[in-house]
């Protein structure tokens, strides 16, 4: 059977395993999980962990309104791994977003944003800062809750990202490049 004249998100008849995975997660998992190198996992964010994702999206309101940009968590692939993320925000073009039924992939964003919890703050501080850099997003915030400190990545590469901005210990400023040109106040977090 051929797969040429499949859907590109219609999982539901191959036999690879990447498509198998990622059918089994949308369909079967629900909305609220993710895939990290090929394990689902169940999301469910406590709201110390919603508050400060809320903290940096709210600094971002201004900036974005002018710069016609949306921020949410929607779904992003990693085609080529087994691997679906649905970062705690990212920003991408109001254009694009309007016009996206399905996932995004992280080189459509302008900012990925992840808050480390207790129960994945190796997953954000490690793999997903080397997969976030692997697939072209252009800066990755960490908010490591733990540690109390954030870290802005940027310069994707193949193996990741070559350049980090930090760690800042919560209550300094991190700025943020072109296109934002803001300086997020941490004192919140």
């Amino acid at each position: 059977m051929s797969t040429a004249s499949q859907h590109p998100e219609d999982y539901s008849t191959v036999a690879d395993p990447e498509r198998a995975l990622k059918y089994a997660l949308r369909h079967v998992a629900g909305d609220r999980a993710e895939i990290v190198e090929g394990v689902i996992t169940p999301m469910s964010p406590s709201w110390a962990h919603e508050s400060a994702a809320d903290v940096v999206r709210r600094q971002l309101t201004v900036r974005l309104a002018e710069l016609d940009l949306v921020s949410g968590s929607g779904n992003l692939d990693l085609p080529g791994s087994e691997n679906w993320y649905i970062p705690d925000l990212a920003v991408v073009p109001a254009e694009l977003a309007m016009k996206t039924e399905g996932p995004l992939v992280p080189d459509q964003t302008l900012l990925i944003v992840e808050v480390g919890s207790p129960s994945n703050a190796e997953t954000d501080r490690v793999t997903k800062r080397r997969r976030y850099g692997q697939y072209g997003a252009p800066l990755y915030l960490l908010v490591d809750r733990q540690n109390r400190e954030c870290t802005l990545f940027s310069e994707p590469t193949r193996l990741g990202y070559a350049t980090a901005d930090g760690p800042h210990p919560f209550g300094t400023s991190v700025r943020l490049p072109a296109p934002f040109d803001l300086a997020l106040d941490t004192g919140l977090l």
